[in-house]
């Protein structure tokens, strides 16, 4: 089985990295705004993601939230799909510091295996860092892009 690269999931237009938030949750909404407008998912996901963060954090840890649709949310989802959205002034998480969010649009069983690619990737403490720093979509795509020697 081949992973989907992730950054065919991620189109340019996807990529927002001077936002703002009162809360995780506008976050989250952002998020979901984020991929309705990528034609990803409809309106209704917004409302699965919400239902998700409201359950469970989607906070992972150093600095980095993935926020996605509950299982229910499935149906809504048009095609599998990415954002990622920096918080520069950072999202307060539940008493942590959120300052970039995935947001993640997948049909199926599809939200696992890209939770675990982008989990490599964000848990990474440089590339983390790398990724809530990061001032252009360039930047984001060529840490979303695997190295040719992580087997």
């Amino acid at each position: 089985m081949t992973d989907t690269a992730l950054t065919s999931l991620l189109a340019e237009d996807s990529i927002r990295l001077d936002c703002t938030a009162e809360d995780r949750f506008d976050a989250v909404r952002q998020c979901g705004a984020a991929l309705v407008a990528a034609g990803a998912v409809d309106e209704s996901y917004v409302d699965a993601m919400i239902q998700r963060e409201e359950t469970v954090s989607t906070f992972v840890g150093e600095g980095v939230a993935i926020p996605h649709g509950t299982l229910a949310g499935k149906e809504s989802v048009k095609r599998d799909a990415l954002v990622v959205l920096r918080f520069p002034e950072g999202v307060d998480w539940e008493g942590n510091a959120v300052s970039v969010c995935v947001g993640i649009a997948a049909a199926g069983g599809g939200h696992i295996a890209l939770l675990s690619q982008l989990a490599e990737i964000l848990l990474d403490p440089d590339k983390a860092e790398q990724l809530r720093n990061a001032s252009s979509a360039e930047q984001v795509y060529a840490l979303l892009t695997p190295d040719e020697d992580d087997d």
